[in-house]
């Protein structure tokens, strides 16, 4: 009995996971600027990836596999945010140009306001 539950719960995630990584490769595709693009494929990795390695670990759980998954699972969920994070910075600083409905621009007010700053950007 527990060995379905463990497979069913493990399978789920796996499935989970797979749907969360096609949902950020369609938003790659579907999405209107390069700013969204990114925010979707940082968050598809972070998670979806985690998910994918958390329903191996049901799957097989032995105490190896668990602390190589930990380590993982906190590897992927740190860079793909802080990847993220330096793909829309590289974006902003090229000049890649936000989404015409996207109204406010903090840095570009920021740096009006304050040009000795721009350096920090």
């Amino acid at each position: 009995m527990l060995d379905t539950v463990q497979t069913i719960v493990g399978n789920a995630m796996l499935v989970v996971g797979a749907f969360i990584i096609l949902s950020g490769a369609i938003g790659l595709i579907r999405l209107p600027d390069f700013y969204t693009r990114v925010c979707a494929i940082a968050a598809a990795a972070g998670l979806g990836v985690a998910l994918l390695i958390v329903g191996l670990l049901v799957l097989d759980p032995t105490v190896e596999n668990i602390i190589k998954g930990v380590i993982a699972i906190i590897g992927q969920l740190v860079t793909s945010s802080i990847g993220g994070f330096a793909l829309a910075r590289a974006g902003y600083l090229t000049g890649a140009r936000p989404a015409a409905f996207t109204v406010p621009d903090q840095l570009a007010e920021d740096a009006r306001d304050n040009p000795a700053d721009t350096e920090r950007i």
